[in-house]
């Protein structure tokens, strides 16, 4: 028997009708902001509990709705965008169809509480099943209109069941609100749950688009951001947008996309894009893409589906095409070169033990404690190289100025045989321990240096009777002979402790541990080093640190230095004229003769001979010969080159005036003529290099790595400043490596 066809009842259909447009939470929302956005809002707030079924409510402060269509806004097919079916050919606003208000009330209880800008106050009004509860009543408001939406489904129990947890709602209304958010940047959307003091997304009245995709998605995104944009003419459509470049990826692919600023899908235009990045990022890893497409309006179906989520268009093909060659041009520019983002400092924290566990002889194959190949250290820092034995010979081109440093000799002021004389090993290691004694029993001085002073404090300094510097013996040292005893002059000039305090003061102990536990790894040139400190690659400004090395070494060692004797000694009047005629001294006609200047330095520095001699161990003979230079580390000589330039910096930098910037200003200059200075050494071809088998390369390389960055382990104090002024900056780690290499 043939069925009976039966008109629906009006409450069936509208019911059904509510389904298809209305089919969670987040399409009830989205339909609101687009009203907000039609009723030109700039501002749009969404509250929610229990994941928009309990509760949602939206405000915006738009223009509102008059008092007189309050009775018919919850109708289906009642809207203010169209009159004529021609109209549809050239909408531009969002809504259309005068449904999402009327679906939404067949399915939930709705409030409306709204003010027009020529208003006197509000009105609120109550609805259900499209039809108005009560007349609208007069109301304190704000302009523009409230919408509150309660217990959604209430009367489509199927529906409801059907849903995900209140969580998972929740999630996809903040996507929603957040793809809206960064389409529309000069308004601003808060969303959050109620009770709530924080919003989970927030973006900013005055927000650009990039601004929002980082308050959105982080600045991981953001910074890695390309912007595309097009216009074609001939298909009548423009481009805007941004897209990630190729060091940037995702395990699921973000793709935002707005045509005629209206949120769609597109499969077709997803996968051609897709398709592009497969070139560019590792296997089973999506970009970021958020394009907005500008489509003559005559050219779009947007009647296509109930929730406005697909439209169709003319010339699809042709246009996902464009689109598909001009991304594909911008990644192919973008990945000529690559940016990698540096900081200017720092070691990590430290590696505990709870970081790396080595498997004991009771530890199974089953430990949790699992170290992966890309957190492993393959290095140990108290490894020694052979060549730390084998000094190499220099090899300094004929007549260059290297070969002054053959005319320096070391005064065995300490007691300890240079490299000419017969060498006692156990006498070295005694020697140390007793300085480090004398260290300890040093009043209010440097605690903090745990490491041994340099080997080289003169045995032989003459007694001081002042009450500024005094002679300290231990009592170890009792039993040894006055000719074997390194006794050390102990300072009490409180201009020099409070040098020592500034320098414990800017002490960086991240730096410190990093400088103490590192392996060098080689010289870039000589202003430049790599060290690796646990899984990261850094590359150090060996000028820089050098020369605060050398200063401190003459703040912490003041007047306990050996001597570095000129075996012939040089004129002062001839260094002061060598750098009055180099262009670096600045010299003009109108500072005098050079001659009147070189005399009036060379008569400057005699005056202040015997102080340079009393605490800084530089000698100056009657004559104006400069016959010695303070010695500071073992087996290092400075770059005499730099001495016409330091000798007439101390008559003109250094404040001669006060104690303490006096001691300051000298031993900063005086550490600079000591530092690693690439203008002074000679960098040695490859050819020389390959012929010294058996050494570790030239002879400044050696001096760097077990003479200058084996002092940096156990004597320098980085300063703070150092993490800022990119003397330290890290290049590589090898967990990002790791990533690096798994897109090969």
């Amino acid at each position: 028997m043939a069925g009976v066809i039966r008109r629906l009842d009006e409450v069936v259909v509208n019911r059904i009708a509510a389904g298809e447009v209305i089919q969670r939470p987040a399409n009830a929302i989205k339909e609101m902001i687009e009203n907000c956005l039609d009723a030109k809002s700039t501002s749009i707030q969404v509250t929610v509990k229990e994941g928009g079924l309990k509760l949602i409510q939206i405000q915006d402060n738009g223009t509102g709705i008059r008092k007189e269509d309050l009775e018919i806004v919850c109708e289906r097919f009642t809207t203010s965008k169209l009159q004529t079916f021609a109209d549809l050919s050239a909408i531009s606003t969002y809504g259309f169809r005068g449904e999402a208000l009327a679906s939404i009330s067949h399915v939930a209880h709705v409030t409306i509480t709204t003010k027009t800008a020529d208003g006197k106050c509000a009105y609120r009004a109550s609805y259900c099943d499209g039809k108005l509860k009560a007349p609208a009543k007069p109301c304190a408001g704000n302009q523009g209109t409230q919408i509150t939406v309660e217990d959604l489904f209430y009367n489509v129990t199927t529906r409801r069941k059907a849903l995900k947890s209140p969580s998972e709602e929740y999630s996809r209304i903040v996507e929603v609100v957040s793809r809206y958010a960064i389409h529309n940047s000069g308004k601003s959307f808060t969303v959050k749950k109620q009770g709530e003091t924080m919003a989970d997304v927030r973006t900013l009245l005055n927000a650009s688009t990039v601004d929002n995709i980082r308050a959105v998605f982080g600045n991981a995104v953001s910074r890695e951001l390309i912007e595309v944009g097009c216009d074609d003419q001939k298909l009548a459509f423009n481009l805007k947008g941004f897209i990630s470049n190729a060091n940037y990826s995702v395990k699921k692919c973000i793709f935002l996309l707005f045509i005629n600023h209206r949120l769609v899908e597109s499969s077709a235009l997803k996968k051609a894009i897709e398709t592009v990045y497969a070139a560019y990022l590792p296997k089973n890893t999506h970009p970021f893409l958020y394009l907005s497409l500008e489509i003559a309006a005559h050219n779009v179906d947007v009647n296509v589906h109930p929730t406005k989520h697909e439209v169709h268009f003319l010339h699809e093909d042709s246009i996902i095409e464009s689109v598909q060659k001009h991304i594909e041009g911008k990644l192919l520019g973008s990945n000529s070169s690559r940016t990698y983002f540096t900081q200017t400092l720092l070691p990590g924290p430290s590696v505990s033990s709870s970081d790396v566990v080595k498997p004991g002889p009771s530890s199974g194959s089953g430990s949790s404690d699992k170290l992966y190949a890309h957190q492993m250290v393959r290095t140990d820092c108290r490894a020694q190289k052979l060549d730390a034995f084998l000094q190499p010979v220099g090899r300094p081109a004929p007549g260059s100025k290297a070969e002054v440093s053959d005319t320096l000799e070391s005064e065995e002021t300490s007691g300890i045989p240079t490299s000419d004389q017969p060498c006692d090993t156990d006498m070295e290691e005694m020697s140390d321990k007793e300085l480090v004694a004398a260290f300890e029993e040093e009043p209010e001085t440097d605690t903090h240096r745990d490491s041994t002073p340099p080997a080289d404090p003169p045995a032989k300094k003459r007694p001081r009777t002042s009450g500024d510097v005094e002679m300290k013996e231990t009592e170890s040292e009792s039993s040894l002979t006055a000719a074997a005893i390194p006794r050390r002059r102990v300072i009490k000039l409180s201009s020099v402790k409070e040098l020592r305090g500034c320098i414990t003061e800017q002490t960086h102990t991240g730096l410190q541990e990093m400088l103490q536990n590192h392996s060098f790894v080689g010289c870039v040139n000589p202003q430049w080093a790599l060290i690796q400190h646990q899984t990261k690659l850094y590359l150090l400004n060996t000028t820089k640190l050098s020369q605060e090395l050398f200063y401190q070494i003459l703040i912490y060692d003041f007047g306990n230095f050996g001597v570095l004797r000129l075996s012939t000694p040089a004129p002062l009047y001839d260094l002061a004229m060598l750098a009055l005629e180099s262009e670096e001294s600045g010299w003009t006609e109108e500072d005098g003769p050079r001659e009147g200047l070189a005399e009036y330095i060379v008569d400057f520095l005699k005056k202040k001979a015997e102080m340079l001699e009393d605490y800084f161990s530089m000698e100056i003979d009657q004559d104006g010969n400069l016959t010695g230079l303070p010695l500071l580390l073992d087996n290092y000589i400075p770059a005499l080159e730099g001495l016409p330039m330091f000798v007439l910096r101390l008559a003109t930098e250094v404040n001669w005036d006060n104690e303490k910037e006096c001691f300051e200003s000298f031993s900063r200059e005086c550490s600079q003529l000591y530092s690693i200075r690439k203008q002074y050494i000679l960098e040695e071809p490859a050819e020389l290099q390959a012929e010294e088998l058996g050494s570790s390369g030239t002879s400044w390389k050696w001096t760097v790595e077990h003479v200058v960055f084996k002092a940096f382990r156990t004597l320098l104090v980085p300063p703070k400043r150092f993490t800022e002024d990119g003397s330290i900056l890290q290049i590589a780690n090898l967990p990002d490596l790791y990533k690096v290499f798994e897109r090969c």
